[in-house]
């Protein structure tokens, strides 16, 4: 069994996706559960989890009717509005909706460096574990001390990190700042680590595996192989490699895991983390 702990689902428009540069413009166009199974066949994932790109409650539930309508879209990861006094009623009203396993801010993107220390937004957070979702983390490595600060808060609360925190990635120069704010945040039991979106946070003009290397030995060393999962991060992914190059790359990487660890980076981490039922 194999899953793809991330990857994004959107119908493209201008408005909503106006974050989308000139220098994206492979992002520019529709993307749906078609576009993906042939990716995800041709690389034998067998199921995925669809994650939230932009921030309504519409596309949350945009993304649960793909997962109703295909069943090996396995789960979603929506948005709420989770700073708003009424976040209890909107958690309420998908009480019935058992493919909403998590939910997701886009915190890379807020300008207030003490965002996750707003008391409005740590209270919607609260709720979660009553309703039984997993919060993702979404954040630069910039943005590490306070995530630890956040995550400390809500000890227990099931957290997802994804894409490593998003570290800056180039040749010759390794992001030791990252790696000490990322150890930290890993001694925390309640924080499982995805392994995606690397090959966009390289600022050289080509990747490899070995210059990715360093950060794959550094997440499995602090998470272990029972918290680390795959994540593609398509379509975001395709700005810098194929779904099958970054599936081949990663498999290249994770080759001395043993089978059991195997087993558990491909996809029962997953399954665990986000109650997949698989």
């Amino acid at each position: 069994m194999r899953v793809d702990s991330h990857h994004h689902f959107w119908n493209y428009s201008a408005e909503q996706y106006g974050w989308i540069s000139e220098k994206m413009q492979v992002l520019r166009r529709d993307f749906a559960p078609k576009d993906l199974l042939a990716q995800t066949e041709s690389t034998h994932i067998d199921y995925v989890v669809s994650v939230q790109a932009r921030q309504e409650i519409q596309e949350t539930r945009f993304l649960l009717d793909y997962a109703e309508k295909n069943s090996w879209i396995r789960g979603v990861v929506g948005w709420v509005p989770l700073a708003q006094p009424a976040i209890a009623k909107v958690l309420d009203s998908f009480q019935g909706q058992a493919l909403l396993k998590g939910v997701r801010h886009v915190v890379q993107d807020e300008p207030d460096e003490k965002f996750l220390d707003r008391e409005d937004f740590n209270a919607g957070v609260r709720l979660l574990r009553s309703f039984k979702l997993v919060y993702d983390l979404l954040v630069f490595g910039k943005q590490l001390p306070m995530t630890i600060r956040f995550v400390d808060r809500h000890p227990n609360q099931p957290f997802v990190l994804d894409h490593i925190a998003k570290p800056v990635i180039e040749a010759n120069k390794f992001d030791k700042q990252w790696e000490k704010d990322f150890r930290e945040l890993a001694k925390r039991p309640n924080v499982d680590c995805k392994f995606s979106a690397l090959v966009t946070e390289v600022r050289d003009p080509e990747w490899n595996v070995e210059l990715l290397k360093p950060y794959w030995d550094v997440a499995l060393e602090a998470f272990g192989p029972d918290r680390l999962m795959f994540g593609s991060d398509w379509p975001v992914c395709l700005l810098r490699s194929s779904y099958a190059d970054w599936v081949a790359a990663v498999s290249v990487l994770a080759k001395d895991l043993t089978p059991q660890q195997q087993a558990n980076f491909w996809g029962g981490n997953a399954n665990r983390a986000y109650h997949l039922g698989l």
